[in-house]
């Protein structure tokens, strides 16, 4: 299927109405988070490698334009205006793995009107959905201090898209290795694996369940402890390694109870049977809320394996984001509805020594001591260079969490840093309501007639006449 069919109808149709009013000056759009869901102090930046792939393969075929046309219940000439439609315009973009902040655009398009504004709802799916699951598994990686994390979400992410996607964002926000094959084999990642509790059953008793799998995989191995009794498990498993002669790189593993409790047990067991090497894997239903818990209650868990909680931000599934256009044929527009105001033209964010932020103007100069966070990532609809390397988001993650405030990275009740807005932004603001406002009072005190159609700017738009629709 063409990803020019990736799309919401009413692209397709606001798409084509701008073609046919020849309304095809630079445009910029911004996507940005209004508000950070509840329990959460930062984001991170994540979704822009698929969604600059698909800037630059976009291209609207003859198969593309019948599809469009048969959702719109029209005959496919009608929509010839939008067939070849391709992206020729540019992007500039927080790299992945930048800690980003609730206002700041996360990319910003400008291009042609029509492509600017076609391509709004795989920006949106691909930026939200991943920013939202990367946010998720950095917060876990705050709550395990430390402690090694892998993903086991997979199974229940939304599609199977969506699980290559938690692998990757997981490894990039510093987690160690995911259940993922694919994930692992396509991101350069450590595939790592356990047992199903299945497994166990589907033998007379645990010892020959572990006898098997020692067989089959000499080591090292992590074996499932809790089918049945897990301290009885946990002793089964510590008299099997010890006769296979397997410790080094060993582990039991807990998924279910009293995490903290059966750990404190496992534990015990373990020592008492000379095998101190062999570590405790903990899983089954763990988010950061869940690690801080265990984390702060001191249990010797050696590594956690997150899943269904992560791989789908079960407690924050979606973002308050939107694409908005700011400026349109060099004149700066906003979106003045209740609660949902947008600020004015193309914005740069500047930031300072701990995550002290400005959201300024795309052109005006860096404040001292301060660097800007939006980088250009394509021009006249090409990349720029090669796919950032995971590693290299990866360190960018780091960097920023080590600068984000304390408060900020509370899993509980987190403060998040709030950006500055600079004075010409706001004068822009102010500039662009009053025109807006001054327009809606001058429209609305005329007669009931029907003006002349014009450009953005006031000029007489090429092929129109004054009450009358465009010429084709």
């Amino acid at each position: 299927m063409s990803n020019a069919r990736i799309t919401d109808l009413y692209e397709v149709s606001m798409a084509h109405s701008y073609l046919k009013e020849r309304m095809t000056a630079p445009a910029t759009f911004s996507l940005f988070v209004r508000r950070l869901p509840p329990g959460r102090g930062f984001l991170v930046a994540a979704g822009l490698e698929p969604a600059l792939e698909m800037l630059s393969g976009l291209r609207i075929g003859a198969d593309d334009v019948e599809v469009f046309a048969a959702a719109l219940g029209r005959p496919a000439a009608d929509l010839a205006p939008l067939l070849g439609l391709r992206f020729t315009g540019d992007v500039r973009a927080v790299p992945e793995g930048r800690i980003v902040l609730a206002g700041e655009p996360l990319l910003e398009v400008t291009a042609p009107l029509p492509e600017a504004q076609f391509v709004e709802s795989y920006l949106l799916n691909q930026v939200c959905h991943q920013t939202a699951v990367a946010s998720k598994a950095a917060r876990c990686v705050i709550a395990a201090a430390g402690r090694p994390l892998v993903d086991f979400s997979l199974r229940r992410d939304h599609g199977v898209d969506a699980g290559m996607q938690a692998a990757r964002l997981s490894a990039m926000v510093g987690f160690a290795g995911t259940s993922n094959v694919a994930a692992a084999e396509v991101y350069g990642l450590r595939a790592v694996g356990t047992m199903a509790h299945s497994y166990v059953e589907a033998f007379d008793d645990e010892a020959a369940a572990f006898r098997a799998f020692i067989a089959a995989h000499p080591g090292p191995v992590t074996l499932l402890v809790d089918t049945y009794d897990t301290a009885a498990g946990a002793r089964t498993a510590a008299h099997v390694l010890r006769d296979a002669g397997l410790a080094e790189g060993c582990a039991l593993r807990l998924d279910s109870g009293d995490l903290a409790e059966l750990a404190v047990t496992v534990r015990g067991i373990l020592d008492a049977g000379g095998l101190p090497e062999v570590r405790i894997t903990a899983s089954g239903g763990l988010d950061e809320y869940a690690l801080d818990r265990l984390v702060r209650a001191g249990a010797p868990i050696d590594t956690f394996a997150v899943g269904t909680l992560v791989g789908v931000s079960a407690d924050a599934p979606y973002l308050d984001a939107a694409y908005k256009l700011v400026a349109y044929d060099g004149r700066p527009v906003m979106k003045l509805s209740a609660g949902k105001v947008t600020g004015p033209g193309a914005k740069q964010v500047f930031r300072g020594p701990a995550v002290r932020d400005t959201l300024a103007l795309a052109d005006e100069p860096a404040p001292p001591g301060t660097s800007p966070l939006l980088e250009t990532v394509m021009s006249r609809g090409r990349r720029l260079g090669a796919p950032r390397p995971l590693g290299r988001a990866r360190a960018a993650f780091e960097a920023d969490l080590a600068e984000l405030p304390p408060e900020a990275r509370l899993v509980t009740d987190p403060r998040p840093p709030r950006p500055t807005g600079s004075e010409p932004l706001r004068a822009l603001a102010e500039t662009t309501r009053g025109r807006i406002e001054a327009r809606l009072r001058d429209t609305a005190g005329r007669p009931d007639t029907a003006p002349a159609v014009s450009s953005p700017a006031g000029r007489p738009r090429p092929g129109t006449r004054s009450g009358a629709g465009p010429r084709d």
